[in-house]
């Protein structure tokens, strides 16, 4: 059996992600493409933060919470307005994808993406915290795909 693999059309790993998907631009998600999702998994968890804004901002900053994606996604879309999941608080205080925005040099961005052998009963107010609480003990599986974005 084959890992979990979470991939863009639009960005190879390690490499730019597309500027309108910055949250001074269009601010939308880059379409995401999943595969090889376990099949004891009963939903998926995908989280975009920040690592490398912990030193300006002094915490990782979280741009995207998702959970309960139907497991037999194979592609999400760009600008994805989700009717199946649920989206959670971002750190920029608002509900779903909140874009690309280093305020002091190139960022790289961490897509992680993981499967569950449960759903998650959060409401979206959670923030990343909560998710990871609800989820410890329930991850069969996970991914990670890497972008980065210009200051």
């Amino acid at each position: 059996m084959a890992d979990l693999q979470l991939r863009s059309p639009a960005f190879d790993d390690g490499e730019r992600i597309p500027e309108e998907h910055g949250y001074s631009a269009a601010n939308t998600n880059p379409p995401l493409e999943v595969e090889n999702v376990p099949s004891n998994a009963s939903s998926l968890l995908l989280i975009v933060d920040d690592p490398d804004a912990e030193e300006p901002a002094g915490k990782v900053w979280d741009h995207w919470l998702i959970w309960n994606i139907p497991p037999d996604i194979d592609r999400i879309p760009g600008g994805w307005r989700p009717d199946e999941a649920t989206e959670g608080q971002n750190d920029f205080g608002e509900v779903g994808w909140g874009g690309p925005s280093p305020p002091d040099r190139e960022h790289t961005y961490r897509f992680l993406l993981y499967a569950l052998d449960t759903t998650l009963d959060l409401s979206p107010a959670a923030d990343k915290d909560d998710v990871y609480d609800a989820a410890s003990g329930h991850v069969v599986d996970k991914a990670q795909l890497n972008g980065t974005y210009p200051a």
